[in-house]
């Protein structure tokens, strides 16, 4: 299925970028935007995003905006230890310690599972677009 969303957005001519808040939850939190190795930062996900847009040569913008609810491809229990070990990670590294190593591996595994979740959301998306 992620050979799928790759070789439509290749086809769409479509730019990815990501964004990700710097502190999630802290009401001074600033946004990150990163594509193409090009990154910038807002106070909001939109002055991020507008921020990069004046950096990346793109044909058009289109935006898609995941809710971050469960869903069929990331479950509740899943999305629950993921913010456990996300807290987790950043008390050690504010501490400058790293992360257990079963816990870090862990983290990883459940990362992994939501980049390839996002990637079954992103062909479903799409296979719903087409006429």
């Amino acid at each position: 299925m992620l050979g799928l969303v790759f070789s439509m957005v290749e086809y769409l001519d479509m730019t990815t970028v990501t964004i990700i808040p710097e502190k999630p939850g802290a009401p001074d939190t600033k946004f990150r935007a990163v594509s193409k190795g090009a990154q910038s930062e807002g106070r909001t996900a939109g002055a991020a995003l507008d921020a990069l847009t004046q950096n990346v040569e793109a044909p058009g913008v289109m935006v898609v905006v995941q809710n971050l609810a469960p869903d069929e491809f990331f479950g509740v229990a899943e999305q629950a230890r993921l913010g456990e070990l996300m807290t987790a990670w950043r008390i050690a590294r504010d501490s400058g310690k790293p992360l257990p190593t079963d816990q870090q591996a862990e983290l990883e595994a459940l990362v992994e599972a939501e980049v390839r979740a996002a990637g079954r959301r992103a062909a479903a998306a799409a296979k719903s677009l087409q006429p």
